[in-house]
This record gives C-alpha cells, structure tokens and sequence, in this order.
C-alpha cells in the first residue's frame, strides 16, 4: 500500500517553502510520496495575475526534478469545474484503487476552517490529514483536537507566499533565493509576473 499525501495549491509559482514543506512530509512521516495537486483556473472566476494550468504544471514539474518521492499531478484539470477536493479524493479512490491510500496535507490556517469544507466529516472518515505548522489568528475547531486521523508534522515554519514573491518579482526585486533554480529560470525565460 503506497502511502500518498495531497498538497493541493494553485503553486502561482510553486516557491522554496512548498518543496520544504512536502520533502519534510515524505522524509519525517509514514508517507511514501507527496503529490503537488495543482489548483486549476475556476472558469467562473478568471484572476489576472493566475497563469494558466499548464505553466503552473510545468514549474512545478521542473521543481520536483530532483526529488524522487515528490510528484505533479494534474488530475484536477479533467475534473468539472468549480470542484471540491472530496470530489478529487473520490476520483483517486476510483483511479488507483486498492493499491493507494491517499491523504490530505494542510497548514494549521486551513484546519481552522476546515469545518466549513464540503463533505468535510466524509473526508475524515476515509483518510488521514496531515498538518503543518503556519503562524496565524483563531483556533481549530474542538472536534478536531486529538482526532485520530489528524496527525500534526512538525515541520519547519516557511513563511513564503506566492503572493509575495509575485508582487516583489514585478517591482524588479531579485526573488531568486525563494525559488527552485529551474522555477526561476521558466519564470524569468517566459517573462511571468512582470
């Protein structure tokens, strides 16, 4: 049985912080690999600065490159859109079958509001969640204190975000220490978040 964690994202690029985060996962944890479920553009809601699937794909490829037990996974792109990730884990379950148990990885931020997913008591009834450390404001929700199938990962604390990196790239600033040096070098080839 291959143990796999879901890190889902839009990866509008994909940064230093996300690869430390889900090599920490498959290095410290029970899991085998980590898949990077890129986020496709909803149709219903088109933000100009989100490029297009198949870019976010292709860096997120080239960030993996030298990682074995890290893999892209584009499977939400055939999936009718706007989606919830239940939708998502049905679908693997019926893909890969028997031969894969699939988690989902979070920041601490998201579990806090984790009780307002769709489906959110189904999702926990068939798999674990994974949870890393974020610095952020409120609590998670009592239920989920303990549970059995949350497991908290103490992983180091990156606080890196797209958003940042794509504003400071756009005012000149050299944001290169904060990606994968074939991230950076696609970005800046296609001329992105200028």
């Amino acid at each position: 049985m291959k143990k796999v964690g879901l890190f889902f994202g839009t990866f509008n690029p994909i940064h230093i912080g996300h690869l430390i985060i889900a090599n920490h996962l498959v290095e410290f944890s029970d899991l085998d690999e980590v898949w990077f479920v890129i986020t496709p553009q909803s149709p219903f809601k088109t933000k100009q600065s989100l490029l297009e699937d198949h870019h976010r794909y292709q860096m997120v490829y080239e960030a993996v490159q030298d990682y074995d037990k890290l893999k892209p996974s584009k499977i939400e792109f055939d999936l009718p859109q706007p989606n919830y990730t239940i939708n998502t884990l049905v679908h693997l379950d019926e893909k890969y079958g028997e031969g894969h148990q699939f988690s989902l990885i979070m920041g601490e931020d998201n579990l806090k509001g984790f009780h307002k997913w769709k489906n959110y008591e189904t999702i926990l009834e068939h798999h674990f969640i994974y949870v890393y450390p974020r610095i952020s404001e409120g609590t998670v929700d009592h239920q989920f204190q303990g549970h059995p199938r949350i497991k908290k990962v103490y992983a180091p604390i990156v606080e890196i975000s797209s958003t940042f990196i794509r504003k400071a790239h756009k005012l000149g600033k050299n944001i290169k220490p904060l990606l994968p040096f074939a991230v950076w070098k696609y970005m800046d080839e296609m001329n992105f978040y200028r």
